[in-house]
């Protein structure tokens, strides 16, 4: 669904006429508003199947830091793989890192573990990797990759539209005060039936993550 189609959704919704472009008049611009944080809200309950995605790095020989490109700082990291050397990449916490490189001699070869640490100039997430590279690796990292802002009239909603329409909707009764029958509390409990309901069906894609086994 495109970023008009959510704003008109809502403005019938709301008892307002549609508009030609979401940026039409001041109320229409602040339905899209609202829908972004909707959005917001939505992607962030959940490691959506439609924001799962894979980064590529590769690495160069004694470079140790590397920028995840476009994951700015709103991601969640699912997997690491050394796709050169069929390992796995484990991660270790920075206290780790900073015992490896700045106490004892620093080991090259094939990256096995990786931390964070901070981001670049376009801020991008930063990852080291140890041991130092010592030559051409490339990782794959795979990542739920929460997506920017709808801006444009035909920007296109990945995860499930419903949630994030009656979400808006609770958002925008509040603000208003009345719908004309329905409270902002009911309208919160709409979206988050629609909520529930939409990581219930996505879930049963991914067994394994919602499933806890005792050791």
């Amino acid at each position: 669904m495109t970023y008009l189609d959510l704003v008109n959704n809502v403005l019938r919704r709301m008892r307002e006429e549609e508009v030609a472009t979401v940026s039409s008049t001041t109320y229409s611009k602040m339905v899209g508003d609202f829908i972004n944080d909707a959005k917001r809200l939505v992607e962030t309950s959940w490691s959506w199947s439609a924001l799962r995605t894979t980064i590529t790095v590769t690495t160069e020989d004694d470079v140790f830091a590397y920028a995840l490109t476009g994951t700015e700082t709103d991601f969640t990291a699912v997997t690491a793989l050394n796709d050169t050397s069929n390992s796995f990449l484990e991660y270790r916490p920075s206290i780790w890192f900073a015992d490896k490189y700045l106490t004892q001699e620093v080991l090259k070869g094939s990256p096995a573990y990786y931390t964070y640490n901070g981001v670049d100039v376009n801020g991008d997430t930063l990852v080291e990797l140890y041991p130092k590279p010592d030559g051409v690796y490339t990782l794959r990292f795979d990542v739920i990759l929460r997506n920017n802002d709808l801006s444009n009239d035909t920007d296109k909603l990945y995860i499930p539209h419903m949630p994030v329409m009656h979400m808006a909707i609770a958002l925008l009764a509040r603000e208003r005060g009345e719908t004309g029958g329905t409270s902002a509390p009911e309208y919160f409990a709409i979206a988050d039936k629609y909520l529930s309901d939409a990581i219930a069906l996505d879930a049963a894609k991914h067994p394994d993550e919602v499933t806890w086994y005792t050791v």
